[in-house]
């Protein structure tokens, strides 16, 4: 004989957990009884939890326990005034209520799938409004008036076929038909395993109490696949059942019946296979040591669980607000759906959750998913900071003195003057930013965690810095931009650092202030003189970026042309005029004007911008010898073929060369002179690469 008892057979989750917490609670009343099975009740009866049939019946001050099917909001007031109240509604059935209760807020008629006198449709039609009403069948669907809209909901223990037959009715009936298959999971499943089994067996028995509605259901499932279908409330029925030790038997049970319940059926299964059918002591011997065998391998099947522990389970159910979970225990577990971290989760999956509580005070075995995600993330985080590797982060509240981040979950701290490089005035900037973070103090034990950002930028700075550097060479000519001037030079930007231009350095004419060569934002082109990467320092040139004036000023000052200067110096002997930087021409005292001076002052002065023709120009000695005179002669015989007596030249005026001690020494090119070197005092002549 092979026998195959149903994985869901006995307690559903409801069931189980209501009985739990009546136990856990005794002694207490139930309005009605807890569970739809007598010899259950009479055993929780025994155990000092005693049902009643009117609410009179208990004495003022009792415990009360509210079944798995629920209450009226109603009754549970009066039940409050009465003692203490225990709520182990069924938390499938607390979601319809809440979905019915919704519905009628809404002046939407709501239509329950299911008998009426069921103590669970009573409950749930006294929270769905005035228009409520129930349908057993197709037919009384079909009687309906007809609605222009509606809510249809289904006692949990119905059965999804049932359903969905009636649903088709009222589509009929119905313009608008919001359809909530609320039917259970757990009964899902064990009709389904029911059905299943009776197919595949001889015999198919069904353990339960004939007035429970699911148990029923089973039955009429079973024998609709199986020709020897039996309902059995126990053991002792077996007797009139004609089973031979070479049928193959399926075994279920409803979801009110006690797991002894059919553990006695399978021990006495086991006494027919070994046609162990002497007196009646030998038997309950061999009814006892079967059933001890059993409940020793059923026991093996249940795990041990602790606060906690991890453990892996399989998905039961899925309520709005909960999930039901089976992790091998004698009771299922539940997650609440904010220490859920799989949202898109299904029935059936496996998960892996923590265990929080084995009982929360209501029979109910606690589990999390968050816990186990934030231990993990807990774990790489301190990993993290012992690699000195960087965390990521998002800012969420400003408080006095930092900012509180999200770190995967996990609340971490930054001070104020960790924010920035600078003192940071508005802290509430931050909120809403991603940022990534350095780890500067953590403390497992009280799982807290400071952190810096002003780090990670200094670090991340410093790193961009080294390799700038590294890319930087000497006499290399590079692009950047003036960023700011100073007495001694310009400070510019080279891509990331800067290097100073010494005021020696930025063009070859003299330069009183770097700001008559080049502004701030202005790019220009240098050159590397030199890199001190210990002391960060840049030495950068602009003038080694330019050609030498004296190179090329025979080409472009040829003799004989006329060009426009400006008066720059003036002496004994003549007056000096820029034609550019780094490049100026004397104008003798007698070429300085048509008509005889005795001082070069009386002809021209500092600043003013003359015409001069170009006489001769000597590359080598690096002279420039220019005439005022000779542009106004030119221009006055141009307009009137000669010269008049107010122009006339006194011939005896002899040439007078420049002082060989004294010219030489004024038009000295800039190269060759002395770098005028700023005073230590006031900077050196290299700064710090910025």
């Amino acid at each position: 004989m092979k026998i195959t008892l149903a994985s869901s057979a006995g307690y559903c989750f409801g069931v189980r957990r209501a009985v739990d917490m009546a136990l856990s609670g005794a002694p207490a009343y139930t309005t009605g009884p807890l569970i739809h099975n007598a010899d259950a009740v009479r055993e929780l009866e025994s155990r000092g939890v005693r049902a009643v049939s009117n609410i009179s019946e208990i004495p003022p001050g009792s415990r009360i326990i509210i079944r798995s099917h629920g209450v009226s909001a109603e009754e549970y007031a009066r039940l409050s005034a009465i003692g203490p109240v225990t709520d182990a509604t069924c938390p499938y059935v607390k979601a319809i209520h809440a979905m019915v209760a919704r519905a009628a807020q809404q002046g939407v008629p709501v239509i329950v799938a299911g008998q009426r006198e069921h103590p669970e449709v009573q409950a749930i039609l006294a929270r769905a409004g005035e228009r409520a009403c129930a349908v057993a069948d197709e037919g009384e669907a079909l009687s309906l008036t007809p609605l222009p809209c509606a809510l249809v909901v289904s006692q949990t223990t119905l059965g999804t076929e049932k359903f969905e037959k009636i649903c088709a009715a009222l589509k009929t009936r119905v313009t608008q038909l919001d359809i909530r298959d609320t039917v259970c999971d757990a009964t899902r499943r064990r009709q389904a395993e029911c059905e299943q089994l009776a197919a595949e067996n001889d015999v198919m028995l069904v353990v339960g109490d004939r007035q429970s509605a699911n148990t029923r259901r089973l039955y009429e499932i079973a024998r609709a696949h199986c020709r020897r279908a039996y309902l059995i409330e126990g053991a002792e029925a077996l007797s009139g059942i004609d089973i031979s030790p070479g049928d193959d038997v399926g075994i279920t049970a409803g979801a009110s019946t006690p797991r002894r319940k059919y553990e006695e059926v399978i021990a006495r299964m086991n006494d027919i296979e070994t046609k162990v059918n002497t007196v009646d002591e030998n038997m309950t011997a061999a009814e006892n040591a079967a059933e001890a065998d059993f409940a020793s391998q059923f026991e093996k099947t249940m795990v041990q669980i602790r606060p906690g522990q991890t453990v892996t389970g399989r998905v039961l159910g899925i309520t709005e607000d909960e999930v039901f979970v089976s992790v091998g225990y004698k009771m299922d577990g539940l997650i609440k759906k904010s220490d859920l971290c799989d949202t898109d989760v299904k029935i059936d999956d496996e998960i892996e959750v923590e265990v929080v509580k084995v009982n929360d005070g209501d029979g109910n075995v606690m589990l999390s998913q968050k816990n186990i995600i934030n231990r993990k993330l807990w774990d790489e985080i301190v990993a993290k900071s012992e690699n000195g590797e960087y965390i990521d982060a998002v800012g969420k509240e400003a408080v006095k003195g930092g900012l509180i981040c999200d770190v995967n979950g996990i609340r971490t701290f930054v001070p104020a003057s960790q924010l920035a490089g600078r003192y940071v005035d508005k802290i509430e900037q931050f909120v809403g930013k991603e940022m990534k973070l350095k780890i500067i103090e953590l403390d497992r034990a009280k799982k807290r965690i400071v952190a810096s950002r002003k780090a990670v930028l200094e670090e991340e700075a410093a790193a961009k810095k080294q390799a700038i550097w590294a890319g930087l060479q000497k006499d290399a000519i590079v692009t950047g931009t003036v960023r700011r001037l100073t007495d001694f030079g310009a400070f510019v930007d080279i891509g990331g650092v800067d290097g100073l231009v010494h005021v020696t350095n930025l063009s070859w004419g003299r330069v009183q202030h770097p700001s008559d060569v080049v502004k701030v934002g202005e790019q220009i082109q240098v050159k590397i003189l030199d890199l001190d990467p210990e002391r960060d320092r840049i030495s950068l040139s602009r003038k080694a970026t330019m050609p030498r004036p004296w190179t090329v000023a025979e080409e472009k000052y040829p003799v004989g042309s006329v060009v426009e200067g400006k008066v720059v110096r003036l002496t004994t002997f003549g007056a000096f005029v820029e034609l550019e930087s780094g490049l100026d021409g004397l104008v003798h005292i007698s070429q300085c004007a048509t008509r005889r001076v005795e001082k070069v002052e009386d002809a021209v002065k500092v600043g003013d911008i003359v015409r001069v023709k170009v006489l001769d120009v000597d590359t080598e000695k690096k002279r420039i010898s220019l005439s005022i005179r000779a542009v106004l002669e030119d221009e006055a015989m141009a307009g009137t073929g000669d010269i008049s007596d107010e122009y006339a030249i006194d011939e005896d005026i002899p040439e007078v060369e420049a002082p060989a001690e004294e010219a030489p020494a004024e038009e000295a090119p800039a190269e060759e002179a002395p770098a005028e070197e700023a005073p230590a005092e006031e900077a050196p002549a290299e700064a710090p690469a910025e």
